[in-house]
């Protein structure tokens, strides 16, 4: 039977639950166990999806097309379980399902309420994302519950836990919760009065953490962590302290060291060899000692947030340990990119230009992708980066003047990206669309396969078949297919039934490494693995750094002499 895990965060949000989570998830999996994640969103949004990222961050895509919490991204990095629809769910989920429920006839008549409708369709989901009863049960379920202990909207939820771990009876579940212990700059110390106030919380609802988590700029001193003992009825070796890292991943052997994982095992009484580590020393290691450093330019329209890019950093830093070098991303608005001011880019080794939605800033993203092409820097663009590349090269080397995309200019002269109204979906199913279809929910998501031309830089990097994620709703505009190709555009990938386009480039006699993707590779990158198309990107951004580096060896020998 699955066992459950449940971590609560308390005083302040963003203290990194879900690191925390994912963190425990990979040392019991390295003892052993088969683990899985379930991130439960207080919000009534029905998903993230509609979200503004300047809000919620990125909006994770899975597999099978769930729009989840950027939190999962963290799940698949750390552990080798894949994440699906089933492993994050909101309150406006739970309500939708409830009032179908009730409409249906469902409760026989009954008054739906609180409790015992709605913790028990709460449970019902929790059940679900682990597994239970079906050949994907797992031994243990990390259930992480978003937003802060005293939050009126997450209180359904700790009811639902706390009414499941009384079901499931003792040793078949534990609690861990994430707390904070402010410096107090003027006084010179810790306090630990928030901590001791957000368990007072927990256990007015019911629920006594066998864990807390500390989070702190520093290490808790022994005293501290004493008191914190005593006063949240937590026995001293479940009060782990959690300072501070330069690398999130740090946090399992941290964790580990202070033996949350033992607490964990020996509470829900699971017999397993002792973690081993030795992969994430291995990657610190790799972390700390990189053989150089490149800088690369992400042309956005949401930097003012980067966990609006979240699994695009995190992808950009596994190439680089790759590629053995750190990457510094340097994050520029595309509405301060201009045709006076593009020359800034010149200064960096590549360029890449991530996805987004609506018509702010795109004219400097279309500034950023000619730029790449003119002065050969490499370029990656994802997405939106893609349509934005395309545009630019009808505009100015097609002969398309106006050449733009629906979704910003419906009146275009020369419509080259175009909303999608027909596609098949990951299940087989065939998906329609029109500019009246709601937003949320409709867009081409999920994996998706296309085949891959011969003799292409994406054939290098793939193989005969790519498989990645979508999340977007304008395409390519099929009827500019073969103009763009007749002026030099390789169309290097194609979807196998719509022959939607899912892969542009140059090809490398023109250009070293230009390339934009219609989907979201940042999605399966992993620390041990990277992914194939950003660890090529680097190694391109690599080779641009020593050939400058040896030109400019060269004009300065040249001027010595």
């Amino acid at each position: 039977m699955t066992k459950f895990v449940f971590v609560t965060g308390g005083v302040v949000s963003s203290l990194g639950k879900g690191i925390a989570s994912a963190s425990l998830a990979a040392i019991l999996e390295s003892r052993g166990l088969q683990v899985t994640l379930i991130k439960l969103d207080p919000y009534i949004n029905v998903d993230p999806g509609t979200m503004s990222p300047f809000q919620h961050g990125e909006v994770f895509v899975t597999d099978d097309g769930a729009e989840t919490d950027l939190d999962l991204g963290h799940y698949e990095r750390f552990v080798s379980t894949r994440m699906r629809k089933a492993n994050n769910f909101t309150t406006g989920q739970i309500y939708k399902s409830v009032l179908e429920k009730e409409r249906r006839g469902d409760y026989l008549g009954k008054t739906v309420q609180v409790i015992p409708h709605v913790t028990n369709e709460i449970q019902e989901f929790i059940r679900r994302g682990a597994g239970m009863g079906t050949t994907t049960e797992v031994d243990v379920a990390i259930v992480e519950i978003g937003g802060t202990v005293g939050d009126i909207e997450s209180l359904p939820f700790l009811e639902a836990v706390r009414q499941m771990a009384l079901k499931l009876g003792p040793n078949n579940s534990a609690f861990v919760h994430l707390t904070y212990v402010p410096f107090i700059q003027a006084a010179g110390e810790l306090k630990t009065k928030p901590t001791q106030h957000t368990v007072q919380k927990m256990r007015e609802i019911g629920i006594q953490p066998d864990a807390l988590l500390c989070r702190a700029d520093r290490k808790i001193p022994e005293d501290e962590a004493e008191k914190i003992s005593l006063f949240t009825n937590v026995p001293r070796w479940g009060v782990i302290s959690m300072p501070d890292v330069d690398s999130i991943y740090k946090v399992p052997r941290v964790l580990h060291e202070q033996g949350l994982d033992g607490l964990i095992c020996d509470k829900l009484r699971l017999n397993t060899p002792p973690a081993n580590l030795k992969r994430w020393d291995d990657l610190v290691h790799e972390v700390e000692h990189p053989r150089g450093e490149i800088n690369i330019a992400m042309v956005g329209k949401y930097v003012d947030l980067s966990d609006s890019y979240k699994s695009l950093n995190e992808a950009l830093r596994h190439a680089g340990l790759k590629n053995h070098v750190r990457v510094k991303i340097d994050y520029l608005d595309s509405e301060t990119i201009t045709p006076e001011s593009v020359n800034q880019l010149s200064k960096f080794d590549a360029i890449l230009v991530p996805g987004g939605f609506g018509k702010r800033g795109i004219e400097g993203k279309i500034a950023a992708a000619r730029f790449a092409r003119e002065h050969k820097l490499p370029y990656l663009g994802i997405c939106l980066g893609m349509q934005v590349a395309t545009i630019e090269y009808a505009r100015d080397v097609a002969g398309l003047p106006g050449a733009n995309s629906t979704e910003f200019e419906p009146t275009t002269p020369h419509p080259v990206i175009a909303l999608i109204t027909e596609w098949q979906d990951a299940s087989g199913a065939i998906q329609t669309r029109t500019e009246s279809s709601d937003l949320g929910g409709t867009m081409r998501l999920g994996a998706q396969s296309s085949d891959v031309a011969p003799g292409t830089l994406a054939h290098k990097i793939y193989g005969d078949v790519v498989t990645e994620r979508h999340r977007h709703r304008y395409e390519a505009n099929v009827k500019y297919l073969d103009q763009l190709r007749q002026a030099g555009l390789v169309i290097s990938a194609l979807t196998q039934r719509e022959h939607l386009t899912e892969i542009v480039e140059l090809p490398q006699d023109v250009h070293p490494w230009f390339m934009g993707v219609q989907f979201h590779p940042e999605f399966k990158s992993t620390p041990w693995d990277g992914h194939p198309l950003f660890n090529s990107f680097i190694y391109a951004a690599c080779e641009h750094q020593a050939s400058a580096q040896k030109t400019a060896v060269t004009k300065s020998l040249k001027a010595v002499a």
